[in-house]
C-alpha cells in the first residue's frame, strides 16, 4: 500500500502525525516503518520523533508481506461470510481480539491464524488481519482483512463512516428521550489509565441512540455510531447514568454474567474489490436472550 498526505500541523513528531492518519497502523508498527526508511518527510529519510512542519509530504509504503508472531491456535468462532478479500466474524464473548501485555494467546487472531491461510500485514504482527476491534466482552460481527487492499478499503470506509455499524445494548434505568445523539470528547481517565471517560479534550466520539424496547428497570437500546472510539458506547451509557448491564468498569457486575450485554448486530460496508454493498445482521447471543427473557 502506497500513500502520501500534507501535513497540516506544525511541531509534532514524525510517529504521532502518521498514527493520526493512519489509526489502523500500531506505533511500533509505524517506528519500525521510519527506521527502514518506508515512511519519508519530503523524501528523505528521518527519526521517529523528528518535528514536522505545516506543508511538509509524508509518504508511506506499507508492505504486503509481514511476519506473523501470534500462534496458530484452534479457537471458536463462526465465520459468518467469507471471500477472497474478507471475513465477516461473530466474536464471542469473553474473546480477546489480538494478543496483548496480559493475554499472550488464546485470542481471535490465534483462531484466524488456525483457519485462514492468509491475513492482512498492515498492523503488524500481533493483529494482522484486524481492521476494528470489539472489547472482549462485547460479541457479535466484526471485519478482518485478507490482504493489505482490503484492510486500507475497509479502514477508509470506518473512517469515511461509509461503513456502517449498529449495536444492541441492554442498559439500567430509562432514557428521558427515546431516540437522540450523544456527542461529547473521550480521553483517558486521568485516574485509571486502563479506563476512558468523557473530557474536554481527546477525541470526538459521537453515538447516535434508539430505545427499541424498555422493560422494568431497564431499556433495549440501538445505537449506531459515527464514530469508533474505545469503550464508546459503555462510556456514553455511563455518562447518561444508564450503565450496560453486566458492565464491571463503567457499571457493576451482575450475578450470572461473564460481562457487559453489547453486541455488535449489524454492519454494511462495501467490497473493496467489486464495489458491492453488502451487509449482515445477526440475533442477540443466547446469554443476551436469556437475560431478556427473564425480564419479560
Amino acid at each position: 500500500m502506497k500513500g502520501e498526505f500534507i501535513v497540516e500541523a506544525s511541531n509534532q513528531r514524525l510517529d504521532n502525525i502518521v498514527l493520526t492518519a493512519l489509526p489502523d497502523l500500531t506505533r511500533s508498527h509505524i517506528k519500525q516503518l521510519i527506521d527502514d526508511g518506508n515512511i519519508l518527510l519530503n523524501g528523505k529519510k528521518v527519526k521517529a520523533g523528528e518535528k514536522v512542519k505545516a506543508g511538509q509530504v509524508v509518504a508511506y509504503q506499507i508492505s504486503q508481506s509481514q511476519p506473523l508472531d501470534a500462534q496458530a491456535q484452534d479457537i471458536d468462532f463462526e465465520i459468518v461470510y467469507q471471500d477472497d478479500d474478507l471475513l465477516v466474524i461473530n466474536k464471542p464473548q469473553g474473546l480477546v481480539v489480538h494478543p496483548c501485555t496480559s493475554t499472550k494467546d488464546g485470542t481471535l487472531v490465534n483462531g484466524l491464524l488456525f483457519k485462514i491461510k492468509d491475513l492482512s500485514g498492515i498492523n503488524g504482527t500481533l493483529r494482522p488481519g484486524i481492521v476494528h476491534r470489539l472489547d472482549k466482552n462485547t460479541s457479535g460481527l466484526m471485519l478482518v482483512a485478507k490482504n493489505d487492499m482490503a484492510h486500507a478499503s475497509l479502514a477508509q470506509q470506518i473512517k469515511e463512516k461509509t461503513c456502517k455499524r449498529k449495536y444492541l445494548a441492554l442498559v439500567e434505568g430509562h432514557f428521558k428521550e427515546k431516540e437522540g445523539r450523544i456527542e461529547t470528547f473521550i480521553d483517558r481517565d486521568k485516574k485509571d489509565r486502563k479506563k476512558m471517560a468523557v473530557s474536554q479534550h481527546g477525541k470526538l466520539a459521537i453515538s447516535d441512540y434508539k430505545v427499541v424496547q424498555s422493560f422494568e428497570g431497564y431499556d433495549l437500546v440501538e445505537f449506531s455510531l459515527q464514530t469508533g472510539r474505545t469503550h464508546q458506547i459503555r462510556v456514553h451509557c455511563k455518562m447518561k447514568n444508564h450503565p450496560v448491564v453486566g458492565d464491571d468498569v463503567y457499571g457493576h457486575a451482575v450475578k450470572g454474567l461473564r460481562g457487559q450485554l453489547l453486541h455488535s448486530y449489524y454492519i454494511q460496508f462495501t467490497q473493496p474489490r467489486t464495489n458491492e454493498i453488502i451487509d449482515f445482521q445477526i440475533d442477540l447471543p443466547k446469554h443476551f436472550k436469556d437475560f431478556i427473557n427473564k425480564l419479560k
